[in-house]
C-alpha cells in the first residue's frame, strides 16, 4: 500500500536508475557476526517511528514490542507520528548539529519514495544491512523486484523490506464473470456495458496509479518510464495514452464527466450494484471489506495477467542510531515468517508479505494460508515498477486540462 505517512512529497523527484550494486558495497556485505549483534542488542531501546493512523498498525507494533523483548531482550518504543518527511528533517538537523553516530533521537523508521532518496543520497543512513540479516535469504528478489528498488533508486541494503502494495481489481462475481486482463479488454467491457466503470479522480493515488498503468500498456518504449520524461518527448510519448482514455471516457460512469473523489467511494458504488467494478492498492483490501461483510461473499479480486504496478514499504536505520544492533534485531524479526504472516492476516493487519513462501521451510509456509481466502486475489500477477515519479506531475496536469 502506499504509505500514509507519504504525500506527493514522498515520491522521488531526481533521476535514478537500477544499477549494479557498487564494489563497495559488495565486500561490506559478508555475513556479519549476527550473534554478537544479537548480545549487542540485549537491553537496549528502539525508538521506532511510524505512522500511528491505524489501531491495526499500532496494534501490530505493540505485539512486535512483546516478541522482541521477549526473544532478544529488546524494548521497542513506537514514537508514534504522521508524516515521515518530519523524520528526515529532524535526523537531517541532527547531523547539521554535529551529533555523532550513536547520539541520534531515530532508531528505526518506516519509509520509502523520496523520503529515503533523500537520507541515502545525504548520506543520512545506516549500512548496508539488509542484505546480511539471517532473514533476508526468504525475501522474494525475483518476484518482487521493488524489495530491492525504491521508486527508481536502488536500496543497496541500506532499508530492509517489510510490505508490498500492488494495483488490484475487485468485483461481484456474479455481477462479473469474465474479469478483464488488461486495459484493452477494460475498454471492451466498459462498451459492452456503458456507465458502469470508472476510477478516482486525479491526483488520488489509485486514480493516478490507474493513468500509470494505462501508461505502461500504452507506451511504445517502457525503458523511458524508468527515467524522469523529457519535456519536449513528453507529447509523443503519451499519444496513446490519451488515445486509449479518449475512447474510455465517454463509457464510462457519467459519461467521464464526473468521477468520483477517492476509491472508497467507487468501492461503495461497486457494492450497490452501480458499477461493476472497484480499484485498490492493496491487494487485500477486498477480502479485508469482505470479511467486514461491507462486499458480498461473491467477491473476486485479481490482477492483470501480464502485470500490475507495485512498489514496497521498507524500514530503515538512521547514519546516528544509538541502538543500531536492536534495531537490526527488529528488521529481522520483521522478516520472519511468524511476522509476516501475522502482518499478511487479515483479521491482524491485511497487508502483504514481502516473502517468497517457496523458500520457507514447510513449518513456517503453513503460518499463511494454503490457498487465498475469500476476496483475495487468486493468482498474483508480476509486479511492474512504477514509472519514474517524474512523471507523476505531468500526467496529472495534462489529465486535468484534458478532462476536468
Amino acid at each position: 500500500m502506499p504509505l500514509p505517512t507519504l504525500s506527493r512529497r514522498s515520491l522521488l523527484l531526481g533521476a535514478a536508475s537500477a544499477s549494479a550494486l557498487p564494489a563497495a558495497w559488495a565486500q561490506q556485505n559478508a555475513q556479519p557476526n549476527w550473534s554478537a549483534i544479537e548480545k549487542a542488542a540485549r537491553g537496549q531501546t528502539v525508538y521506532f517511528n511510524a505512522w500511528a493512523g491505524s489501531e491495526r498498525t499500532n496494534a501490530y507494533l505493540q505485539w512486535t514490542a512483546g516478541e522482541v523483548m521477549a526473544s532478544h531482550g529488546v524494548k521497542l518504543e513506537h514514537v508514534k507520528i504522521t508524516d515521515t518527511a518530519d523524520v528526515v528533517k529532524r535526523v537531517r538537523a541532527e547531523k547539521a548539529a554535529g551529533r555523532g553516530e550513536a547520539e541520534g533521537t531515530v532508531d528505526l523508521v518506516w519509509i520509502n519514495g523520496e523520503n529515503f532518496a533523500t537520507l541515502k543520497r545525504e548520506g543520512l543512513l545506516f549500512g548496508p544491512f539488509a542484505e546480511t540479516q539471517p532473514n533476508f535469504q526468504y525475501v522474494d528478489v525475483e518476484g518482487k523486484p521493488t524489495t530491492r528498488n525504491d521508486f527508481s533508486v536502488p536500496t543497496d541494503g541500506m532499508e530492509s523490506p517489510w510490505g508490498m502494495a500492488q494495483f488490484t481489481l475487485f468485483a461481484d462475481g456474479k455481477r462479473l464473470s469474465k474479469p478483464p486482463q488488461n486495459m484493452a479488454e477494460l475498454l471492451a467491457l466498459a462498451r459492452s456495458q456503458p456507465g458502469r466503470i470508472t476510477y478516482p479522480r486525479l491526483p488520488d493515488f489509485t486514480g493516478t496509479t490507474f493513468i500509470k498503468q494505462a501508461l505502461i500498456e500504452h507506451v511504445a518504449d517502457s525503458s523511458v518510464l524508468s527515467r524522469p520524461p523529457v519535456e519536449t518527448a513528453f507529447a509523443q510519448q503519451t499519444a496513446n495514452l490519451w488515445k486509449f482514455l479518449d475512447a474510455l471516457h465517454p463509457q464510462l460512469w457519467r459519461g467521464g464527466k464526473q468521477f468520483p473523489q477517492n476509491p472508497a467511494a467507487v468501492r461503495q458504488m461497486m457494492a450497490d450494484g452501480e458499477l461493476l467494478l472497484a480499484l485498490t492498492f492493496n491487494p487485500n483490501e477486498p477480502a479485508n471489506e469482505l470479511a467486514a461483510k461491507r462486499l458480498p461473499a461473491s467477491t473476486i479480486a485479481w490482477q492483470f495477467n501480464k502485470g500490475t504496478i507495485g512498489n514496497t514499504h521498507f524500514v530503515a536505520i538512521p547514519y546516528n542510531a544509538k541502538a543500531k544492533a536492536g534495531a537490526q534485531i527488529v528488521t529481522n524479526f520483521l522478516l520472519s515468517a511468524k511476522a509476516q504472516a501475522r502482518k499478511a492476516d487479515i483479521n491482524e493487519w491485511g497487508d502483504p508479505t514481502v516473502l517468497d513462501l517457496k523458500k520457507l521451510p514447510a513449518a513456517e509456509r503453513a503460518l499463511f494460508p494454503a490457498r487465498p481466502l475469500p476476496g483475495q486475489v487468486a493468482q498474483a500477477a508480476p509486479t511492474l515498477p512504477e514509472p519514474h515519479a517524474g512523471w507523476v506531475d505531468p500526467i496529472e496536469k495534462e489529465w486535468t486540462r484534458r478532462y476536468l
